[in-house]
């Protein structure tokens, strides 16, 4: 890509504060990128720019202490590559899938990791219902994508026996957790946490807990198998969201994945 830096918001002392002085050229890369190309392309709006740090950034990376060293993470709508590809740079041990269903966005997204030079991103032009039986993550992490019920419908078949769905979440978080609740038994659910990430770690959320709403600390929803002993390596059978064991197509991919017809 062109060198985009004109227009770029500057750093704020927040991203200094967790990004590592490595990723920060990094990220401050993606930035541009996000405020020039991305909003050409429509990807962020351009009242986005101005907030793109930490309504964006920052609030991406601050997922990353929920996130064990070398864990497989997968990104799902991962739109222009939010926490995803955020949380790639950030943290180059984890291994990490974006899963987003739009060609303008993953051939956005197959550039910047192109650009960027990134070796542990995996762009994959995909629904995550298309990813069910391909592969199976230790964190499937979302940002603004569905409600929560849809959301672990989507995701929980990508996760791991051991592993778990974790969905940044703004104040409706509780509410949305008491709707899923009828769907726990029949989908083999463990009850969502609600809990607070950020420098200090994983916070556990309750209702005398007051939210930190420093741009570093987000909410996000913590939802694991509620029996991984009944979870296969191959989760997810098509048409279902509770544990099984057919494969469902997917397509994965260095880089891009398989070209599918569409926008």
């Amino acid at each position: 890509m062109n060198d985009v830096s004109r227009g770029t918001p500057p750093v704020p002392d927040t991203a200094r504060g967790v990004f590592s002085s490595a990723a920060l050229p990094v990220v401050e890369r993606y930035a541009a990128l996000l405020a020039t190309e991305g909003v050409v392309r429509g990807l962020i709006g351009p009242r986005e720019v101005p907030r793109l740090w930490d309504r964006h950034l920052v609030n991406s990376m601050a997922l990353a202490p929920a996130l064990a060293d070398g864990a497989r993470v997968c990104d799902v709508g991962t739109g222009a590559g939010l926490p995803g590809l955020v949380l790639a740079i950030g943290r180059p041990d984890l291994t990490v899938t974006l899963v987003e269903p739009l060609l303008r966005r993953t051939t956005f997204l197959s550039e910047v990791v192109e650009d960027l030079g990134l070796e542990n991103v995996t762009v994959l032009r995909a629904r995550a219902e298309e990813v069910r039986g391909s592969s199976t993550f230790d964190v499937v992490t979302s940002r603004a994508v569905a409600p929560l019920g849809r959301l672990l419908e989507w995701c929980m078949p990508l996760t791991s026996a051991h592993g778990h769905v974790l969905a940044l979440k703004g104040s409706r978080a509780a509410e949305e957790i008491r709707t899923v609740r009828p769907l726990l038994g029949r989908n083999g659910w463990a009850p969502p946490e609600l809990v607070q990430v950020g420098p200090d770690g994983v916070l556990l959320l309750d209702g005398t807990t007051t939210p930190n709403e420093d741009p570093s600390t987000v909410r996000a929803v913590r939802v694991r198998w509620a029996d991984p002993a009944r979870v296969s390596s191959s989760v997810g059978r098509a048409g279902s969201s509770g544990p099984g064991t057919t494969p469902g197509p997917g397509r994965r991919g260095r880089g891009s994945g398989r070209p599918r017809p569409g926008r």
